[in-house]
């Protein structure tokens, strides 16, 4: 009797492990879209209807533009709650959440000759598991692990042969044990290039596996010029998302040739959790269109609902409900989706939707908001309005987006605003809120700036 309790507790602490990065500390906002999911939606209720109005500003000038999100680590920096956030030109700092002091500063050693260059990125960084470091990208195409104390660098992998065409676009994301980046291409779409996947080990750093996108039968990092095939940018604000129900990593491809064996151009593409091998696909029988009209499916990445199932939006102005548990083996099947609905506007959408109670979803776009309702296996229009966004966030029982010149935030369910929040103009940045603050960066990567603001918003 003795040795099978020893034997469940040892299972059930193997499973607390492998879930720990899935449940982020009760005052933390650790990864892009706060969890492995990438829902954007947190249960802190800090800040409410009745006090968010009591919220003041704090404009902290960076040595950097951050064209991402910050992150945040309650009392994890010697003690001090702190923001984390890495620059377009691979600088990540630690940021005193109440005074914006800088605590620790790391730099790159390739930081001075990609300076004001257009060799950027635009990830978020992310906490580790144990909350002992924080994972961050530069242009440089490494990925680098430091010491959340300090910023010391602990191991550094290089997830690209060639960082002048592949660029490390997208949000880190961390599960099971495993860090997970991806890559996509630089503006103009300069081949040659090819998205991949890649995890790595917490600990090490090692490259576990590497999925490419194209020439996806080769299972290693590749010289982009030896694959005859090029782009399939994964560059959508999430990466590599991990879905809640059963670990694997989805992602979405931008342009490129889809011939359902090796090449996945503007595909939803379901990948063991560690990116191993391919499971599942859904392309969109108008895929060549796509591909030569340059409305690349991968501007975002799907968004998941109760029951497996999700939301994908597009360049093309569309967003599909897809189940993402039905979707076919690797192969030229096209098509399939469950529901087709025009995002606010009809416009290109480079936002991630927020998804709250498995059910709401808030899209944002440069044409207007809105929220839609899964009732009955469909979505069902809520409320709209034609203020621009960027991805939102539910906090709380508050919804925040970010549009040039302020954070608006509303009633999820009614859409009512209950306040503004002035910033300045916002690019590919969503706020963050933890703790009773409100942070979000100003600027555009694309302006080649070495310097910048974050504002950070506190209840008195």
């Amino acid at each position: 009797m003795t040795r099978v309790l020893v034997v469940v507790a040892l299972a059930a602490a193997i499973a607390g492990a492998a879930s720990s990065a899935d449940r982020p500390g009760s005052r933390d906002w650790p990864l892009y879209g706060y969890d492995t999911a990438r829902h954007n939606a947190s249960p802190d209720s800090t800040i409410t209807a009745a006090n968010v109005s009591q919220l003041r500003r704090r404009r902290v000038r960076l040595d950097g533009t951050v064209d991402s999100s910050p992150i945040y680590a309650a009392k994890a920096v010697r003690g001090r709650d702190a923001f984390l956030v890495t620059t377009t030109y691979g600088r990540t700092e630690a940021l005193d959440a109440s005074s914006g002091s800088v605590l620790w500063r790391f730099t790159p050693p390739a930081y001075s000759h990609l300076a004001g260059s257009a060799q950027i990125t635009n990830a978020t960084p992310a906490l580790s598991t144990d909350r002992t470091a924080v994972y961050a990208a530069a242009p440089d195409g490494r990925i680098r692990k430091l010491r959340l104390s300090d910023g010391r660098v602990l191991w550094t992998t290089r997830i690209t042969f060639d960082p002048t065409h592949e660029k490390i676009t997208s949000s880190l994301n961390v599960s099971r044990g495993r860090v997970v980046a991806t890559t996509g291409g630089y503006i103009g779409d300069a081949p040659p290039y090819q998205g991949h996947v890649v995890t790595m080990s917490e600990s090490t750093g090692r490259i576990a596996h590497v999925w490419n996108s194209l020439c996806s039968n080769r299972h290693t990092l590749i010289v982009p010029r030896t694959c005859t095939s090029s782009d399939s940018a994964i560059w959508s604000r999430n990466g590599a998302a991990v879905d809640p129900a059963n670990g694997t990593l989805v992602v979405a491809t931008g342009n490129a040739p889809f011939d359902g064996k090796t090449d996945w151009g503007d595909s939803v593409l379901v990948l063991s959790s560690d990116a191993s091998r391919l499971l599942r696909h859904w392309t969109p029988a108008d895929h060549e269109h796509l591909n030569t009209s340059d409305l690349d499916l991968g501007s975002t990445s799907p968004a998941f609902l109760t029951g497996g199932l999700a939301v994908q939006g597009g360049k093309d102005g569309k967003l599909r409900l897809l189940d993402l548990h039905r979707l076919p083996a690797p192969g030229p099947r096209t098509g399939g989706e469950l529901q087709t609905l025009p995002v606010p506007g009809g416009v290109d959408m480079f936002s991630e939707p927020a998804v709250w109670k498995g059910k709401w979803v808030f899209v944002a776009t440069d044409a207007g908001t809105e929220a839609l309702l899964l009732r009955g296996g469909r979505l069902h229009p809520v409320w709209s309005n034609r203020n621009d966004g960027t991805s939102p966030v539910v906090v709380g029982n508050l919804l925040y987006v970010a549009g040039n010149g302020s954070v608006r935030v509303y009633v999820p369910t009614s859409g009512k605003q209950v306040a503004t929040l002035a910033t300045g103009t916002v690019h590919w940045q969503s706020p963050i809120v933890a703790d009773g603050r409100v942070a979000i960066a100003e600027g555009t990567a694309n302006d080649h700036a070495t310097s910048g603001v974050l504002d950070i918003y506190r209840l008195p």
